[in-house]
């Protein structure tokens, strides 16, 4: 059974850092495209930062390009998401996800239950 774990999330001003952790069980972690999600009351959930070992691929939605970065421990089956500069905007519920192709949510196979991340002003 896969099974996403994730934790960090919180509350935190604007212009401060959270680093959010996923704990992966049951996947070959660092086979496939694994990342984050993210969605905001009334708008689509959407990718954030998705990374695949096998061909060393990244990539950064352009909303948080060099404010947020997706390093992970592939001894520890985690994968992290970094947010340094936080904006107001960047309140959402965060996912991570597993198994995920071009880091769109519809090609998501497997979901975590989701962080709340709230940032104020």
């Amino acid at each position: 059974e896969v099974q996403l774990v994730e934790s960090g999330g919180g509350l935190v001003q604007a212009g401060g850092s959270l680093r959010l952790s996923c704990v992966v069980s049951g996947f070959t972690f660092d086979a496939y495209e694994i990342g984050w999600f993210r969605q905001a009351p009334g708008k689509e959930r959407e990718g954030v930062s998705c990374t695949s070992s096998g061909d060393a691929h990244t990539y950064y939605a352009d909303s948080v390009k060099g404010r947020f970065t997706i390093p992970s421990d592939n001894a520890k089956k985690t994968v992290y998401l970094q947010m340094n500069n936080l904006r107001l905007e960047d309140t959402a519920i965060y996912y991570c996800a597993v198994d995920t192709a071009f880091c769109l949510p519809s090609k998501v196979a497997y979901w975590g239950q989701g962080t709340q991340v709230t940032v104020s002003s």
